[in-house]
């Protein structure tokens, strides 16, 4: 069989035109998986009210980091795609979620290149339903429709490898070097908490009581909050960081649902108030930076840090195209071109 792989990340509007900043959140927030509930009222909270004011809002934020190449998103993603297909000879499609190039898209893609054997590869370290689950189960749809021939094999959340972890403490180590900083604070895209009990296969385990991530469970094979628990544990300990000198919390909230805590938002303004002057923010939910690390954080979390008395905020940057990230992507991917399994 021709093997050939499938990288999908979240995605990006066309432009920072409001109307196409209009049609990306379409797509995106009516998603089931992302907002679950049923169509109705997801229509009527979507349609009916978010779209209506939130676009010409998000237009201005995207406004803030778009680049002159287009969405940094977008670009870093291609410019990661490039770098791997010179270190390997398995074709390398890349998608998007949500708007273009899309996952219909790339498979025609590979599909015309011969392709009948796709490594699905989510860039996502965790997994999560709104992320991970929801390119999965299109992938499938649309293999199902178009491509039956094809065969399907899907990288793992690989929030733990040990490849991941080294390129993600070694890229912090990098950042921070003679920055002089009081806290490290590793930030991941939030989620509802029924999330987490919708992902969670024994029903029963995932009570988000503080202990149930660290208490051994099948469980966490699917589980957000312990994944993201578990990177920032061990990157620790890849960096001998102290107890205290660390935390986690969790950005992005929308709507009125109990999301997970402690909040981003929150955390840095506490931060600031306690007396806190120099703050250090990383957010391994996303490999690529993009609205959520650059302006959310890099922006808007350091106008927050300032207002309160904070002094400096320095914001790692996602570990986009890397040469370390780059070699570890090409490698997990020529071992399983080569039927060998990627082992952490």
């Amino acid at each position: 069989m021709s093997k050939g792989v499938l990288m999908v990340n979240l995605g990006s509007p066309k432009s920072t035109d409001p109307k196409d900043v209009k049609e990306y959140l379409d797509e995106f927030l009516m998603d089931e998986r992302v907002i679950d509930v049923p169509y109705w009222a997801r229509t009527l909270l979507v349609r009916g009210i978010i779209l209506n004011t939130r676009p010409k809002k998000s237009a201005a934020a995207y406004e803030k980091i778009w680049w002159e190449e287009g969405s940094p998103l977008i670009v870093l993603s291609e410019r990661l795609q490039d770098k791997i297909d010179e270190q390997t000879s398995v074709p390398i499609a890349l998608a998007m979620r949500y708007g273009e190039p899309s996952i219909k898209s790339g498979l025609q893609e590979l599909h015309e290149k011969g392709v009948d054997e796709v490594l699905l590869f989510p860039l996502y370290p965790q997994f999560a339903m709104a992320t991970t689950e929801t390119i999965l189960v299109l992938a499938e749809e649309l293999r199902k429709e178009n491509y039956p021939n094809m065969q399907f094999t899907t990288v793992p959340a690989f929030y733990n490898h040990s490849d991941y972890i080294r390129v993600l403490a070694e890229s912090i180590a990098e950042k921070l070097k003679g920055v002089d900083f009081q806290h490290l604070l590793f930030s991941y895209h939030g989620v509802p908490k029924r999330h987490i009990r919708k992902s969670d296969i024994t029903n029963s385990h995932c009570k988000i009581d503080g202990s149930c991530c660290q208490t051994p469970s099948a469980a966490h094979q699917y589980c957000y909050r312990h994944q993201c628990y578990e990177t920032t544990r061990l990157v620790a300990e890849y960096l001998e960081l102290k107890e205290n000198s660390y935390s986690v919390s969790f950005q992005s909230r929308l709507g009125f649902d109990p999301w997970l805590q402690p909040y981003t938002d929150r955390t840095i303004e506490r931060f600031g108030k306690e007396g806190m002057k120099k703050l250090a923010v990383v957010t391994p939910a996303f490999v690529s930076d993009c609205l959520e690390t650059l302006e959310e954080i890099a922006m808007e979390g350091e106008e927050i840090f300032h207002e309160v008395g904070g002094e400096e905020l320095t914001v790692v940057p996602c570990l986009n195209d890397r040469e370390d990230w780059v070699k570890v992507l090409s490698r997990w991917i020529d071992e399983w071109a080569h039927q060998k399994p990627v082992e952490a």
